[in-house]
C-alpha cells in the first residue's frame, strides 16, 4: 500500500447483530507528512504500526473529538516538522532560508548574520539566542565551531552584483563585484567553510545579475570554484511573482556534493505554484495608519522628478500601483521615500507600504508566522527604517520552501538508495573532490 494512499479499517457492529466494515481513505497526503512516515517506517516499524501509534496517542490524549468529530476546536499553532536533515543558515538576515527549509521538516544547528538589527527580529521570530556575527571574524575555527550538516544555506550579499549596487559603487569610485573587499569576498568564504565542513547539498541565493556581472566572469569564477570542489550545480533564476505580489528575480544555486549523490542527483528545480498568482491586495490592510500617507511635498518632489527624467528618455520614476497589480521589486531603499511601490488612495496622495504590508509583500504572512508560534502576523520589533531595510534584503521563503522541497526529496531518495549517513559519504568524497 502506497503513503499517499492510506486506509484505516474499523469493526462496526450492525443493528442486526452483523458486522459492517467502516472505510477511511484519506488521500492528497502532503509531501512532508508523507517523508515522515516514509522515514518513520524506515526504522523497522511498518505503516499499520506507525498509523496505530499515532492513533493510540490521540486517543490516550482525549483528542478524538478533535480528530473525528463533526464540530473542530482550535488547537495551538503548529510546530513544523524537524529532523529530517540539518542545515546552517549564513547571511542568515530575518530567516528567509530558516523558514523554508524549517517547513520541509530541516532542523537549523548554526546561524551568522553580522547586522545587530537582523539578529534582534531574528531572535523575536525564532527565539534563537545563539547567532554568530562576523563569519569572517578570524576567531572561528570552521572546522570546530560550526557544527556538521547536511545543507550549507547561503544568501550572500548581493550590493557588489546588483545592477543598482554596482551603478552605485562605481558612479562613487568604488570596486565592486569580488573586488569589493567588505562584502565581494564572502563567497570564497563560503568556499572555506566547504572545505571545512564538506555538506553535502549547498543552497546559495543572490541576484540575477550575478550571472552577467563583469561579463559573466563572477558566475564563471563561482561556477569552477564549486565544481572543483566536486559538486554538480543546477542554477536558475526564479521570479517570485507566482508566490507573492512583486516582481523578484533571483538566481538560486544548488549543489550536489558527488561523491554523495553521484553524477544524476534526483532534483530538478520547482515549477510554479498552479494557484492563483496574489494581487497587491491580498497583503494590504484595510485601514492604515495616515503616517505612511506622502506629504504635499514628497509628492510634489517625486512627480517633478518623474517628469524631468522622462524629458531625458530615462525610466526613473515612481511606481504607482492599485491593489489589483502585481509591484516592482521591494528594495533596501525603500525606507527613504517608498518610490519603488506607492499605492494609490484617491482623492488623496498615494501612500507606502506598513512595515508589517512589506512584510507580506516578501511573503512573510499568516502561515509562516503561525507555524512559528507567532499570530497572523511576524511582530517588527525594530524601527520602520530598519524593517524596511530588512524585508527588502530578504528571500523570499516561500520560493526557498518549494526548492528546499525538491532538496529534501532528493536527500530522502539518496538515504533510502543506500546506506550509510549522507555526511560520512560526504568526508569519504573529501579526498578526491577537494584534495587532489
Amino acid at each position: 500500500m502506497l503513503i499517499s494512499d492510506i486506509m484505516f479499517t474499523q469493526r462496526r457492529r450492525g443493528t442486526d447483530g452483523g458486522g459492517a466494515d467502516l472505510q477511511l481513505l484519506v488521500r492528497k497526503v502532503p509531501r512532508d507528512l508523507h517523508r515522515w512516515l516514509r522515514a518513520k517506517c524506515k526504522t523497522g516499524r511498518t505503516q499499520n504500526e506507525v498509523l496505530l501509534e499515532l492513533l493510540h496517542g490521540a486517543m490516550d490524549r482525549e483528542f478524538g473529538g478533535a480528530l473525528f468529530g463533526a464540530v473542530p476546536i482550535q488547537s495551538p499553532p503548529r510546530t513544523p516538522p524537524s529532523g529530517l536533515f540539518t542545515f546552517i543558515d549564513l547571511f542568515a538576515g530575518i530567516g528567509g532560508f530558516r523558514i523554508g527549509m524549517t517547513m520541509n521538516g530541516g532542523r537549523c544547528v548554526f546561524t551568522s548574520e553580522r547586522d545587530r538589527f537582523c539578529q534582534r527580529t531574528y531572535r523575536a521570530w525564532f527565539g534563537e539566542e545563539s547567532i554568530q556575527g562576523d563569519i569572517n571574524d578570524p576567531a572561528i575555527d570552521l572546522g570546530r565551531d560550526i557544527p556538521d550538516h547536511d545543507v550549507l544555506c547561503a544568501g550572500f550579499p548581493c550590493q557588489p552584483f546588483s545592477i543598482a549596487g554596482v551603478s552605485k559603487k562605481r558612479s562613487l569610485g568604488m570596486a565592486d563585484g569580488f573586488a569589493d573587499e567588505k562584502q565581494g569576498n564572502l563567497f570564497f568564504r563560503i568556499c572555506d567553510i566547504v572545505d571545512a565542513k564538506r555538506p553535502p547539498v549547498l543552497f546559495i541565493e543572490n541576484v540575477k545579475n550575478l550571472r552577467s556581472h563583469d561579463r559573466g566572469n563572477t558566475w564563471r569564477v563561482i561556477r569552477s570554484e564549486l565544481e572543483v570542489r566536486g559538486y554538480l550545480l543546477h542554477a536558475e533564476v526564479i521570479d517570485a511573482r507566482a508566490w507573492v505580489p512583486q516582481h523578484r528575480e533571483r538566481i538560486f544555486i544548488v549543489g550536489f556534493d558527488r561523491g554523495v549523490f553521484g553524477d544524476s542527483p534526483r532534483f530538478e528545480f520547482p515549477d510554479p505554484p498552479i494557484a492563483a498568482a496574489p494581487i497587491l491586495g491580498e497583503v494590504l490592510d484595510p485601514d492604515p495608519p495616515a503616517q505612511y500617507t506622502l506629504t504635499d511635498h514628497l509628492w510634489g518632489y517625486l512627480q517633478a522628478y518623474a517628469r524631468k527624467h522622462a524629458a531625458k528618455g530615462n525610466g526613473f520614476g515612481f511606481g504607482l500601483v492599485t491593489p489589483k497589480d502585481v509591484t516592482r521589486t521591494l528594495s533596501a531603499r525603500y525606507h527613504k521615500d517608498g518610490s519603488e511601490i506607492l499605492i494609490a488612495q484617491p482623492p488623496w496622495n498615494p501612500r507606502r507600504l506598513t512595515p508589517t504590508e512589506a512584510g507580506r509583500l516578501m511573503g512573510y504572512g499568516r502561515r509562516y508566522a503561525g507555524a512559528f508560534g507567532h499570530g497572523a502576523d511576524f511582530p517588527i520589533v525594530v524601527s520602520d527604517t530598519q524593517a524596511y531595510r530588512q524585508f527588502g534584503n530578504s528571500v523570499v521563503p516561500g520560493v526557498v520552501e518549494a526548492i528546499g522541497q525538491r532538496i529534501a526529496d532528493a536527500i530522502v531518495a539518496r538515504a533510502t538508495g543506500r546506506s550509510g549517513s549522507l555526511l560520512r559519504r560526504s568526508r569519504h568524497s573529501r579526498t578526491a573532490s577537494v584534495l587532489t
